[in-house]
């Protein structure tokens, strides 16, 4: 289990999660929305990005909001199992 999905962040507002978060959580995601595993993964790759906020770059994070908000209109689109 990654790590970041069993502690918080210091203000406990962090916007983002590890790409193995995002993973981790993505089949039952998409069980929990009737939408198609492949449709949840390709939505975390388009809400992937470079942690800016590290000097010198740092690993990829997943923006949890840009996430939920495209799940929103994928199960609104009809995109189903």
């Amino acid at each position: 289990m990654p790590a970041d999905l069993v502690t918080a962040s210091g203000s406990g507002l962090d916007p983002d999660i590890s790409v193995a978060a995002a993973h981790y959580q993505a089949d039952r995601v998409a069980k929990a929305r009737g939408i198609v595993l492949s449709d949840v993964e390709a939505l975390i790759a388009r809400a992937t990005r470079e942690r800016w906020t590290v000097p010198l770059g740092g690993a990829p994070v997943v923006n949890v909001l840009a996430l939920n908000m495209a799940l929103d209109q994928a199960g609104s689109s009809g995109a189903t199992r």
